[in-house]
């Protein structure tokens, strides 16, 4: 299904009755279907540039070998529904076991279906960047770059996460060149590739693993180098169906090597009772936000700098199959995972040479996986930047995110709630830090639409 993009329509709804949500992908949609389905009087126009919904970065790919890092059974759309992604799958002929792992582009035709069920006349999508969130007296006008605009008591922030930072080796910025490849998504220049390319992936996260499998599946005179500084990937999921292992947490403040230690005594234990340590990471995913919350400033800095990394990879794991797939690659010599970082990209003709410590490497493409800018000070999208120049965002104490309460409030420099602006998804890690996942960000659009719901001003919004 796919929702069609259109202008919004002056007279389309008043303002009282209109919530923008800006962003089309997997947050701006949930919250989209979950306003619709808990309010019968809101108008709701989400600001999207594809003009399509349910896609975004994570949902957009194009190649069917990409798949979720969850399983389908905690997939559903909607906390109420749990076994909701299963039902719609059956429903369209789809043979899916709560244990599999959808491929990623199905699940945006999931979302998009379910969007299609309760859209009408009470959506409109504007096929647009928005440039602009101007305060009014009837609560925030949104305009978009191509001069569109909406006006909203209430205004939600679901534009995902931001693109990766520029890649700087030796204090020069990799110059913009046909090698070099800013945008992983934009799976065309895989196909403009010779058959026996070299590529270098800066990164080893899940982005860097969907490039590795999109460049080297089907293509066996090719060869991958993913390099980062740890040189860490994610680990995979196992085929297990037991339950979290709950971890008992100490009373009062917490530090960062205190949690490390109970992680490490917890896996030990498990261990004891034949319980692998992935159900240990499991049993933490539903307290993080709550410890998020009791570690100080310097406590929360701390863990990202020793630890973060070392988490993610046990946090955000990737399917078996893929896992094994990289097996494979590693096993022929076609792909390997460097630690160290690259150091130098040396301009050549017509590949750059690329330099992993005493190591040089003729590219043939350079590839930025490095993972999204999470600093909104720099960042260069128009949004932030009229966000933060009007005063109605900053960024959260630790530049992770936007500074916002747990319930998704965006906070000024002075940590005052500013009326009608609200955020979901990747914009609340600084706050919540565990964000970023449907699970999270299904219970946040849930949320979000029961607090929007009925009369809507900007002081109550």
């Amino acid at each position: 299904m796919t929702v069609a993009a259109e202008l919004v329509p002056a007279s389309a709804a008043a303002a009282a009755d209109r919530v923008i949500v800006i962003g089309g992908g997997a947050s701006g949609t949930l919250t989209a279907v979950n306003l619709l389905r808990a309010d019968p009087t809101v108008h709701v126009t989400v600001f999207e540039p594809s003009g399509e919904l349910g896609r975004g970065v994570a949902y957009g790919t194009t190649d069917p070998r990409h798949l979720l890092n969850v399983r389908a059974g905690n997939m559903t759309a909607f906390p109420d529904v749990p076994h909701d992604l299963l039902t719609w799958a059956a429903e369209t002929g789809r043979p899916l076991d709560a244990a599999d792992f959808l491929p990623r582009r199905e699940y945006g035709e999931y979302l998009r279906d379910r969007l299609a069920e309760v859209a009408g006349p009470r959506l409109e999508v504007v096929a647009a960047a928005v440039v602009d969130v101007e305060p009014v007296s009837e609560g925030y006008r949104v305009v978009g770059a191509d001069g569109s605009a909406a006006t909203g008591a209430s205004v939600v922030l679901a534009h995902g996460n931001e693109a990766p930072r520029s890649l700087v080796f030796g204090g020069q910025e990799v110059p913009d060149a046909s090698w070099h490849i800013a945008d992983p998504w934009r799976l065309a220049w895989i196909e403009e590739l010779s058959p026996a390319a070299t590529v270098v992936i800066v990164g080893t996260g899940l982005t860097a693993i969907d490039t590795a499998i999109s460049v080297l599946d089907g293509a066996p005179e090719r060869s991958a180098v993913l390099v980062s500084r740890q040189g860490l990937l994610p680990q995979a999921h196992i085929d297990c169906h037991c339950v979290a292992w709950v971890s008992p947490l100490p009373r009062g403040p917490l530090t960062a090597d205190q949690l490390a230690t109970i992680y490490r005594e917890q896996v030990a234990a498990a261990a004891e009772h034949g319980v692998n340590w992935h159900h240990v990471v499991d049993g933490f995913r539903g307290p993080t936000q709550s410890i998020w919350a009791r570690l100080p400033k310097a406590e929360r800095e701390r863990f990202l700098a020793v630890y973060d990394r070392a988490w993610e990879v046990r946090r955000h794991r990737m399917a078996p199959q893929i896992a094994a797939r990289l097996d494979g690659f590693q096993t022929e010599g076609r792909l390997r995972v460097v630690s160290g970082g690259v150091t130098a990209v040396e301009e050549g003709s017509p590949y750059p040479i690329v330099r992993i410590g005493e190591e040089q490497i003729t590219a043939h493409a350079l590839v930025n996986c490095t993972g999204p800018q999470s600093d909104v000070s720099r960042s260069d999208n128009p949004l932030l930047r009229a966000l933060l120049r009007r005063g109605l965002a900053t960024p959260d104490e630790l530049r992770l995110g936007l500074a916002c309460t747990p319930e998704g409030e965006l906070l000024d420099e002075s940590g005052q709630i500013v009326p009608g602006l609200l955020t979901v998804g990747p914009p609340r890690k600084g706050t919540l830090f565990e964000t970023t996942a449907i699970p999270e960000i299904r219970v946040q659009a849930a949320e979000v639409a029961a607090r929007l719901r009925g009369p809507r001003t900007k002081k109550n919004a």
